[in-house]
């Protein structure tokens, strides 16, 4: 089973985890950890240590970070460069990727990886009455 950490500055991870077992349901082997303003690159390596050990038995481990570059992508990389043949880090968390990569942690993180970049892609979209596409009849 894969396993999955969403990370972010701020408690934006839990918001958007929370957010995201309303609408698909309490996940198993998933957890958020959190970067506070005083804490440090390498405290944060250590949570991440940490909620590895408390997930339990994962084959893989997939990271969801909120901001490429930042100090939660620094901490996790290195995490990820510990186990490059069974971590994966993706950036730019969005609620349609984390619901994605939960719907799809049984399958291998090579396929896993893909697949929600182009789900967290199509989820940015706007609403454009001027245009008829077909969808506004959501209206």
């Amino acid at each position: 089973m894969l396993g999955i950490i969403v990370t972010s500055h701020g408690e934006f991870a839990r918001g958007i985890l929370q957010s995201a077992e309303m609408i698909f349901g309490k996940a198993e082997r998933v957890t958020a950890v959190t970067l506070a303003a005083d804490e440090s690159v390498e405290e944060l390596v250590r949570q991440y240590h940490q909620a590895i050990q408390t997930m339990g038995p994962v084959d893989e481990l997939l990271f969801l970070v909120d901001l490429w570059g930042g100090s939660p992508f620094n901490a996790a990389s290195r995490v990820v460069a510990e186990h490059a043949d069974r971590y994966a880090l993706v950036a730019g968390l969005n609620l349609p990727m984390l619901i994605e990569a939960l719907a799809q942690q049984q399958q291998p993180l090579a396929e896993v990886v893909p697949h929600i970049e182009r789900t967290a892609q199509g989820g940015i979209r706007h609403l454009d009455l001027q245009t008829d596409t077909g969808d506004d009849d959501l209206l």
